[in-house]
């Protein structure tokens, strides 16, 4: 008895010493807060889960001695790492949710309408997400007609477990379980603006999903401003087999001849990038890095890409919506 008492000693002071969870609470609701953005201030950081926890220590981030915690809707918070607690509170800032746009749902008849998107099967022309990336993409409303946002047509591509067989049609596929989350944006003077919603709107990938993955936001009654609209996608991390997001580190530290040295952590599925779109229309931005700065996706602005130098500047996401008639 008493060796299986210091054995659950043991294993209790490894597992309270290696693991510290804090959670993210509304200062008005209680209520968690989805997904904010803890940023390190050095170019890295991670994401808070659904019910507002991440796990940080300094056994994963020795280096960290501060954090700064920001949410779509919140008032930003900077604290030191010597003073996190289990709990911190958020508080709204109503200011900006007055902000969004409200649109009065059309009535009448309507006619569906289908972007198609562009997705391919080559690995080597897709791009490998990361935590610190998002991607949006520049949808233009054509007429003055209301446009009323159904599903997002996302290309995605999966892997074969077993790299040999990868051109094989019944390969086995490399299982993954991804979170990514879904925003849109109003556009600004063509670039990325202020978000259209501060709805929680995600969904898992798994190497079960479809090349092209119908994603159903007819719920959220988005819909299309005059001058456009950008819907981007990001990483949040692995989920375990019930969809909870992991504890996820944006980079892998790994030993080489000139010491330590901190690679960034890709997720799956692979997205498809394409040479079929002739505008421009895909935006990047690197969330822990530049304050958060888009850009578009071109050789002018990113350096050493592979798509680029491909002369594939587009993701080719695609949309169905509601087109109703002038009112």
């Amino acid at each position: 008895m008493i060796v299986k008492h210091l054995a659950y000693l043991l294993t209790f002071v490894i597992t309270t010493t290696s693991f510290s969870q804090t959670t993210l609470i509304d200062s008005i609701s209680e209520k968690g807060v989805s997904f904010a953005t803890v940023s390190f201030g050095n170019g890295n950081g991670i994401f808070a889960d659904d019910e507002g926890q991440f796990v940080f220590t300094k056994k994963l981030y020795s280096d960290i001695d501060s954090l700064f915690i920001s949410a779509l809707g919140y008032k930003d918070l900077k604290l030191a790492t010597s003073t996190l607690n289990d709990t911190l509170y958020l508080a709204p800032q109503s200011d900006l949710l007055d902000e969004v746009i409200v649109t009065a749902k059309p009535t009448g008849k309507f006619k569906e309408v289908t972007i198609k998107p562009v997705g391919h099967d080559d690995y080597y022309k897709c791009w490998l997400p990361t935590i610190e990336s998002e991607i949006a993409v520049f949808f233009p409303n054509s007429d003055t007609r209301p446009k009323r946002l159904t599903k997002i047509l996302l290309p995605i591509k999966t892997e074969a477990k077993t790299w040999r067989k990868r051109n094989r049609d019944n390969h086995e596929k490399r299982p993954f379980s991804t979170l990514f989350r879904v925003q849109f944006y109003q556009n600004n003077n063509g670039s990325p603006g202020e978000v259209l919603t501060y709805e929680k709107i995600v969904f898992i990938a798994t190497e079960d999903t479809k090349p092209i993955f119908e994603f159903d936001v007819s719920g959220f009654d988005i819909f299309i401003p005059k001058n456009g609209l950008f819907v981007s996608i990001q990483v949040l991390g692995f989920t375990d087999k019930n969809g909870k997001l992991l504890p996820n580190k944006k980079y892998q530290e790994v030993k080489t001849r000139r010491g330590i040295v901190k690679v960034s952590t890709t997720f799956r599925p692979l997205l498809p990038f394409t040479d079929e779109i002739s505008e421009k229309k895909t935006f990047v931005k690197r969330i822990f890095l530049n304050g958060g700065q888009w850009v578009l996706f071109d050789k002018q602005n990113i350096k050493n890409s592979n798509l680029l130098n491909a002369g594939l500047n587009n993701y080719g996401m695609g949309l169905k919506m509601e087109v109703y008639k002038n009112q």
